[in-house]
């Protein structure tokens, strides 16, 4: 088993930067890719970024790509999500994500074994 937990999240000013924070623990070697996703009220949860954790290899959403940047620290087992030029559009509850394999979609909820609890994102106008 893989636990995830969240940090960084909080209220921000639009144009401005947050960088969250997701914590690997338990049978972290099994890990293949961690990914972050997050949900606005009343939406779908939305894929943003993917890492693989070997290689670091990285995929975007095009909504977030050019403002988000996704990054890891193996030694750590710490996935982070830095965000710039936050918008309103932006608030939601963020939430990360371990595979233990790869799955198609990459973008896909069903593509990932463990969740973290959500850390929420506020950005004001």
């Amino acid at each position: 088993q893989v636990q995830l937990v969240e940090s960084g999240g909080g209220l921000v000013q639009a144009g401005g930067s947050l960088r969250l924070s997701c914590a690997a623990s338990g049978r972290t070697s099994t890990i293949y890719a961690m990914a972050w996703f997050r949900q606005a009220p009343g939406k779908e949860r939305e894929y943003l970024a993917r890492i693989t954790w070997v290689g670091g290899s990285t995929y975007y959403a095009d909504s977030v790509k050019g403002r988000f940047t996704i990054s890891r620290d193996n030694a750590k087992s710490t996935v982070y999500l830095q965000m710039n030029s936050l918008k309103p559009e932006d608030t939601a509850v963020y939430y990360c994500a371990a595979a233990s394999t790869y799955r198609t979609p990459v973008s896909g909820e069903r593509s990932y074994d463990y969740w973290g609890q959500g850390t929420q994102v506020t950005v004001s106008s």
